[in-house]
């Protein structure tokens, strides 16, 4: 290979590892991007910001401990179009570079163990440029190989589980890999040195460094795995314990509405029982023209009966009391309460299950319009059959902007309650699925509706 060649291959080599990375980085990203929209431009973005950031800090020559928190800022500034959490952009950021060090810090052990074992000789120069090219070749292929390896190895392991980030939880994950990077940063910088003219390598002074420099990165980039898959499995058990108290309190309050339904209904047994007599005393009173004490007695007797009406009749005793409690606490709260709620045949369904999703949705109703200004706060309650589905949809105001985390759950804005996040509405997901179906949200125009869909048992 000629100088002009090897000139020519030097400038095609970096073009072409410079689109190693970014593709690497972007192959990183993919699963994490959501599918809304078009997928592809997400990505691009993605692949386009590390590009433009190769070219301004190759033409800016930027030290390279500034790389990474370059591109970091740069796909922040773009978190918008890529539909990621700034939170989430930078840790995957974080992650890319550790691994991106410390497998450059193994293959670059490697890579001075080959060159090595090459002895050098007198040759001519076209030999030499040959040589040279092979070599990095080389190391850009190994480099590219491991680097995907352990990419693939975080990327499947984030993907075991939803990852909440606070900012409590960014920063304990993001110890290790910055640690990480800040060491591969400083063997950088040592691993070639001039001292009086003379190129002095590191592993050529401290021969123990080929072996220990490796095995370090190895570490920092296990520590970061592990410190992941800690982090994950301390949210499931959060969740878990959180999912518990929550299925905990609502089965006592669906408990406490059965409860308080056959005690209706046993009250509603005894009046009639008790009817023929009131009826007695009426045709009595009548008779002997009694009229006064007639009326008196009606009177009475309507009062007594008052508590016994349930205004809404949904063809169940446990949704009877969901849906009347709820029209109560709305008429408090100066909420319009529309109805259509109809309960499909028994059998079907469970009441309890059904008890569940009414007492989250029409819970998490009321809860959004007390922020709403008095006169526009309103709830609409739908439930009816369609066929072998069963379909109940809840509609309400609300007023700030709702914004869907990766799970499709609205984001909290509790910070005290961030631990809590989600559970009720992620129990009428569970509910949904117990009869194949689903749970569907949507925010339009100030107008939060939660729609869930089940199916007949039947059909299982």
């Amino acid at each position: 290979m000629s100088e002009t060649g090897f000139r020519i291959f030097n400038s095609a080599f970096s073009a072409g590892a410079e689109l190693t990375y970014a593709i690497l980085l972007t192959a990183f990203f993919k699963p994490f991007v959501p599918a809304q929209g078009r997928k592809w431009r997400k990505l691009l973005i993605v692949f386009s910001a590390y590009i433009l950031f190769e070219l301004v800090c190759n033409r800016a020559a930027l030290p390279q401990g500034s790389f990474g928190l370059i591109l970091a800022v740069m796909l922040l500034a773009a978190s918008k179009w890529i539909g990621l959490e700034k939170s989430f952009i930078f840790l995957l950021t974080l992650l890319y570079f550790n691994a991106r060090i410390s497998s450059g810090l193994m293959v670059q052990s490697l890579y001075f163990i080959v060159e090595r074992s090459l002895p050098f000789q007198l040759e001519p120069p076209k030999a030499v440029f040959l040589r040279a090219a092979l070599l990095v070749m080389l190391f850009l292929v190994s480099h590219a190989t491991l680097l995907a390896v352990m990419l693939y190895a975080l990327q499947r392991q984030m993907r075991k589980q939803r990852m909440t980030l606070q900012r409590r939880e960014l920063c304990y994950i993001s110890l290790v890999p910055t640690a990480g990077i800040l060491f591969g940063q400083m063997i950088s910088r040592l691993l070639i040195e001039f001292e009086d003219g003379v190129l002095l390598q590191l592993y050529e002074r401290h021969p123990a460094f080929l072996a220990v420099v490796p095995v370090l990165a190895l570490l920092f980039y296990a520590g970061a795995w592990l410190t992941i898959a800690f982090q994950q499995g301390m949210a499931a058990l959060r969740e878990e314990q959180g999912t518990y108290f929550m299925e905990r309190q609502q089965t006592q309050a669906i408990r406490a509405r059965i409860h308080e339904a056959e005690q209706f209904y046993a009250r509603i047994r005894q009046l009639k029982h008790e009817m023929r007599g009131h009826l007695t005393n009426i045709k009595g009173l009548a008779g002997r023209g009694e009229y006064a004490s007639l009326e008196d007695y009606i009177a009475k007797l309507d009062e007594s009966m008052n508590g016994f009406e349930l205004t809404l009749q949904t063809g169940n005793p446990v949704t009877d009391v969901i849906v009347n409690d709820t029209r109560r606490r709305s008429l408090d709260l100066g909420i319009r309460f529309q109805v259509e709620f109809h309960y499909p045949d028994p059998g079907a369904y469970d009441a309890f299950d059904v008890g569940i999703i009414l007492q989250n949705l029409l819970q998490n109703a009321v809860e959004a319009c007390e922020k709403v200004s008095e006169g526009e706060r309103f709830i609409v309650l739908i439930g009816k059959r369609k066929g072998r589905f069963f379909l109940i949809e809840v509609k309400n105001s609300f007023t700030g902007e709702v914004v869907f985390g990766q799970d499709g759950l609205p984001a909290t804005t509790k910070q005290e309650d961030a631990s809590m996040h989600g559970i009720g509405l992620a129990n009428v997901r569970r509910e949904a699925e117990k009869y194949m179906g689903e749970l569907e949200l949507k925010a339009v125009q100030q107008e939060f509706s939660a729609t869930v869909l089940l199916q007949e048992r039947s059909s299982l």
